[in-house]
């Protein structure tokens, strides 16, 4: 009997991984999207001026053609996200928990800090004052500056707002949820159109490049802001500590980001990731008490309610603004199809650390505390820097010219009680929101790649110092590659959207299903 069971045993255990499964090679969706960003690279290194016209002319008509329509999709995807959240449907629990596996602070953080990411700190500061120098159409000039200014903070929350946070995981993260915990589904962008394509989705060409699509939108929207951690906190160390602002230290800047972030993702969801997420919201919460107490005040809540409430008056205008689309295509569709490159990505990321979530507390937290949040600290940040400009003309418009997002929010610290202090700070803020971010998205890559839920290391340290590897290569030829790879956020934005758009009818359904299985009555 015993040579018996230990031969069934021995039949039964799981042969040992190969190097090549443990790096996820024979997935096809590797070749596709590695190869592809390998030839972004190469033809940056060959020549970067033609890179530069291919993806200018890539954007122009990505914004053109496909412009209209992502501002249909983050609407209805808002609309139908709060209708179920509000309906009885927000009842139905995710995940196949009883109830959550992170408390709601840990998960609020980890949220917060991966979707706000870097963008959260410089955007912050830059957007206000750009769009108070150069007012936005939908709102014109004004002779009040003030008016102006609140204007100016309007413009930014919508597109840093309730949109943009809602695209980036509620009705596609209520589709992978029920797909994977309870059908089984893998966790892969392919999942978000098993409902359209069945089986053949699953296995084949078609999933594999749907995979690699979403791999490189994020892998691209990743490796820019690593890229211009680099540029900006060597910028910051010279005017701070006249540290020579160049390569050799935007390479030191990015190598510990590498090093900090892959250790992040091979110690996990439950460990890394939460850590850096958890200490950076401390972080940020202690900035923006110091702001409020020691800068200006009244003009930051004052901004803040006039802000949020000229926002909502104009919601729908602001969200359909078509009049203007040389304006549309630098601001509000650069940042639609930024957010909807991460779409599917952060919606498996989500998808993993929600389990036992119910979907009202998911979509309320993505949909709207996230961005009340998010609005809040533009105003502490931004807010602060259209008071400066406003006391003192040209102190933060000055510095601001030739976008310089940087210089932008070190004219604002430096104008604050312990400027040097608070300036390193927040780069050490920025710093963090980019590390969490990026170890994420090598979690998520990873996870898309392996196919499991768990990636082992080898592969988690590959696609880390891979995306850093990226942007060294970029920035070493100034930052005009990095500003290429920005660009082409938005051209991957297009085949993502399309990946996204079943997700209006399929969450829905998928919920009404779950709703019926968990004993909730839809009819009274």
């Amino acid at each position: 009997m015993s040579t018996v069971s230990n031969t069934i045993k021995a039949a039964s255990v799981t042969p040992p991984k190969t190097l090549v499964e443990k790096l996820g090679l024979n997935n096809p969706a590797f070749w596709l999207s590695g190869g592809f960003l390998t030839l972004f690279v190469a033809l940056a290194l060959y020549d970067k001026a033609l890179l530069s016209q291919l993806v200018n002319t890539g954007f122009a008509w990505s914004e053109s053609v496909f412009g209209p329509y992502w501002q249909l999709l983050m609407l209805m995807t808002f609309i139908i996200a709060i209708g179920l959240a509000v309906a009885r449907t927000g009842a139905v629990r995710l995940g196949g928990l009883a109830r959550p596996e992170i408390d709601s602070f840990r998960w609020m953080a980890i949220l917060l800090c991966t979707l706000l990411a870097g963008g959260g700190v410089f955007w912050a500061a830059a957007e206000p004052i750009a769009h108070y120098v150069t007012p936005p159409p939908v709102f014109g000039t004004e002779d009040n500056n003030t008016l102006m200014a609140f204007n100016a903070l309007s413009q930014a929350f919508m597109h840093w707002g309730f949109l943009a946070w809602t695209i980036l995981g509620s009705l596609t993260s209520i589709v992978l949820m029920h797909l994977h915990y309870d059908k089984g589904l893998p966790l892969q962008p392919r999942t978000l159109l098993y409902p359209v394509f069945g089986e053949r989705v699953l296995k084949g060409p078609l999933g594999a490049a749907i995979d690699a699509c979403c791999i490189v939108a994020v892998a691209a929207g990743t490796i820019g802001p690593i890229g211009f951690l680099g540029l900006q906190i060597s910028y910051a160390l010279n005017a701070l500590f006249e540290i020579p602002d160049g390569f050799t230290t935007q390479f030191i800047v990015i190598l510990m980001a590498i090093v900090i972030y892959t250790i992040s993702a091979l110690s996990g969801v439950n460990r890394g990731i939460q850590i850096l997420s958890r200490y950076n919201v401390i972080l940020a919460v202690a900035l923006l008490a110091y702001i409020l107490i020691f800068g200006p005040t009244s003009f930051i809540i004052n901004g803040y309610l006039h802000g949020m409430g000229s926002m909502i008056d104009n919601f729908v205008p602001m969200a359909t603004y078509r009049a203007d689309e040389g304006w549309l295509s630098w601001w509000t569709v650069f940042f639609w199809g930024w957010f909807m490159g991460y779409g599917p990505m952060m919606a498996i990321f989500i998808a993993r650390i929600s389990r036992g979530r119910t979907i009202r507390e998911l979509v309320l937290a993505i949909s709207f505390i996230a961005p009340v949040i998010t609005c809040f600290w533009f105003t502490v940040v931004g807010g602060s820097g259209l008071a400066f400009e406003i006391a003192s003309p040209g102190s933060v418009s000055g510095a601001f010219e030739g976008f310089n997002l940087p210089a932008a929010l070190l004219a604002i610290t430096q104008q604050l009680p312990l400027p040097i202090l608070i300036s390193i700070l927040f780069l050490i803020l920025t710093t963090v929101f980019i590390v969490t971010t990026g170890d994420s998205m090598t979690y998520t890559i990873s996870v898309v790649i392996s196919g499991e839920t768990e990636p082992n290391a080898i592969i988690r340290s590959f696609w880390g110092i891979m995306m850093g590897a990226t942007a060294l290569i970029l920035i070493s030829l100034g930052s005009g590659g990095i500003q290429a790879l920005q660009s082409f956020i938005v051209i991957t934005a297009v085949p993502v959207s399309l990946i996204l758009l079943p997700s209006l009818w399929t969450a829905p359904r998928m919920a009404r299903v779950m709703a019926k299985n968990q004993g909730i009555n839809l009819d009274n």
